[in-house]
């Protein structure tokens, strides 16, 4: 959840790092802090509590060093405070040291070190590393941060910074991302790619369980027994541009109004429609492989989770064979069962996401096969996975999730579509898909037009301070995603239910002073959840409907917001769309952060 970055080359380091850490701020944090090494090698250290503007408005006006590291942090150890913050420093100052992740044995680390006499000035974990590096009687930098690793459990990602080496930063990961970026004659040091973008488009990325020394001049990777590690750069496709805001008020607006266009791209070149499939080399699976699998298990997070619960219902529609989402951060705690027959899906924006990484190497660990739905090019899990589909959503800067998780549900789609097709679904019956998902982009763009009806309807229902959310079957996930977005950004309480389940205790609940956001599509089940919305009616509840055209809502007052009609399997897509707009401009009612609500992240990196 924390920002990491590191700079050594010809530049003065502040002004670069103080840019990464701006870059980072979408990932949620509440301190920030930078350490310099000056031209004699001494390090001058400056932290503060807040933003990284406040960051640059405390730093001195002359702060001079080609050498430097710098780390927003979210408050795990000990609360937000200057002396919490990072980065953190030995006894004597010489070295200094940013980290990501949690130590779990620090305690004991901590009460070691009080033991020996040193004075430690923090609550954090963190500084344990500080002082074993330290004191450590290495002759190297390189071998005290391998051995000062070795004595801790738990995650990291660490810049360490040594002023009798003021030539090189050494790194460490183990369970948190740390990225490499290649200039020329200057290196960058990050925890993501959003850090680099404006510098260089050459990155490596480090492998769990790998450090490496970087100088001005490149870099050398090598395992905890000190043998090289061949880690070529490679090029990342982000531009620089790609992270402004480009004239919109935030990124989540922005993003929405992305969405056409990602769709677009992430479907471009999957459609074969001379045999009614979708082109997924990327899953590494044979059609004989791909008909070999006899059940589906999708494992994510928030809305990865929610999204995956959308798939599973499209999976089971279109291949008819058993699929079911899990929330990835339960799923390694119950010691699954891995079957050779299954299909496991993992799904996550940032390809970082620590809980579903975990997922993955557990069913790694039992044999299993495991494909990803990830955005992020040579993340974590998408180079865990045994193959995978990018999203190509490009990048998704706010918290709260749009593009991204749009493009996973067409992701979804495109999976089921290839399963179904090496099964018993017809190529007319694929070729009526590929047409479905080949119209998406033209009806995203027919909802956001509709964008000042929404926002008005957002701002009655942003005055409740709970609401519910209900759907069936396919409109279920979408109710959950929409409740989802709702809390997360507006802070009003929202509460996701299955239709049918109302008359099974919430019922209790509704009144005048709950509202209902009801998911009506035009399918099967549009009677059973028009019977649902005259019981809240009936019992003094107000009701905002997302539906169809065809609808009949008969004598029914009830506000509605209409989306286009596409084929059943790919009706929750759409239906996704407004409540996206619903809870943004809830949130702009209510005057919140909307790109960085409270206590969130958008890369959740620790357990």
């Amino acid at each position: 959840m924390c920002g990491i970055v590191g700079y050594i080359g010809g530049q003065n380091a502040a002004p670069i790092l103080l840019e990464g850490l701006t870059r980072l701020e979408y990932r949620g944090y509440d301190s920030a802090g930078i350490a310099v090494l000056g031209a004699k090698g001494a390090p001058q250290v400056h932290r503060v509590v807040g933003r990284v503007r406040n960051l640059a408005a405390a730093l001195p006006k002359r702060l001079t060093g080609k050498v430097g590291i710098g780390h927003t942090r979210w408050a795990t150890h000990g609360p937000a405070s200057e002396d919490n913050a990072h980065p953190h420093t030995s006894e004597d100052g010489r070295i200094c040291v940013v980290h990501n992740g949690i130590i779990d044995n620090a305690d004991a680390l901590r009460a070691q070190l009080a033991d020996a006499g040193v004075t430690l000035t923090s609550e954090t974990d963190t500084e344990v590393l500080a002082h074993l590096i330290a004191r450590s009687s290495a002759e190297t930098l390189e071998d005290a941060v391998v051995e000062a690793v070795s004595r801790i459990t738990g995650t990291y990602a660490i810049a360490v910074t040594d002023s009798a080496h003021p030539d090189r930063l050494v790194i460490a990961r183990n369970g948190s991302p740390l990225i490499i970026g290649v200039g020329e004659r200057e290196m960058f040091v990050a925890s993501d790619l959003a850090a680099l973008v404006r510098h260089t488009s050459q990155v490596a990325h480090l492998d769990d369980g790998e450090f490496a020394t970087v100088f001005a001049t490149g870099y050398r990777t090598f395992t905890v027994d000190e043998s090289d590690t061949t880690k070529p750069a490679t090029e990342i496709d982000i531009a620089a541009e790609d992270l402004d805001l480009g004239g919109y008020p935030h990124y989540m607006a922005k993003e929405i109004q992305e969405q056409p266009e990602s769709v677009a791209r992430m479907i471009r070149g999957r459609l074969d429609d001379r045999f009614g499939v979708a082109r997924l080399d990327g899953l590494n699976l044979t059609p004989r492989e791909l008909r070999g699998f006899s059940r589906v298990k999708i494992l994510g997070c928030g809305s990865a989770y929610y999204v995956g619960q959308i798939g599973a219902t499209m999976i089971e529609e279109l291949a008819r064979i058993p699929a079911d989402a899990e929330a990835a951060s339960e799923f390694r705690y119950r010691n699954p069962i891995i079957e050779a027959d299954t299909l496991y899906i993992a799904v996550s924006q940032s390809g970082e996401t620590i809980d579903t990484a975990f997922a993955v190497e557990e069913i790694k660990r039992k044999g299993g096969r495991v494909v990803g739905l990830v955005n992020v090019v040579g993340s974590t899990i998408a180079r865990a996975c045994d193959g995978g589909v990018y999203l190509h959503a490009g990048p998704e800067i706010a918290v709260a999730s749009t593009k991204a998780l749009t493009n996973m549900a067409v992701g979804f789609a495109l999976i089921a579509l290839s399963l179904g097709r090496v099964r018993d679904l017809s190529n007319a019956d694929g070729q009526r898909i590929i047409d479905a998902i080949r119209a998406l982009p033209g009806q995203i763009k027919s909802i956001l037009d509709f964008e000042p009806e929404i926002a008005e309807h957002a701002k009655a229902v942003a005055a409740a301070n709970s609401l519910f959310f209900v759907g069936r079957v396919r409109g279920y996930p979408v109710a959950r995603e929409g409740a989802q977005k709702f809390k997360e950004i507006s802070y009003r309480h929202a509460e996701a239910y299955q239709t049918s389940e109302l008359k099974h205790g919430p019922l209790a609940l509704i009144d005048e002073s709950l509202p209902t956001v009801a998911v009506v599509p035009s399918d099967e089940l549009t009677e059973r959840n028009l019977a649902a919305v005259q019981q809240i009616k009936a019992r003094g509840g107000s009701v905002l409907a997302v539906t169809h055209e065809n609808v009949d809502f008969g004598e029914l007052d009830v506000p509605r917001i209409v989306v286009p009609k596409t084929e059943p399997e790919l009706d929750p897509i759409l239906l996704t769309i407004p409540l996206q707009l619903l809870a943004y401009h809830a949130a702009l009612t209510l005057g919140y952060d909307i790109d960085k609500p409270r206590n969130l992240a958008k890369s959740v990196t620790v357990e």
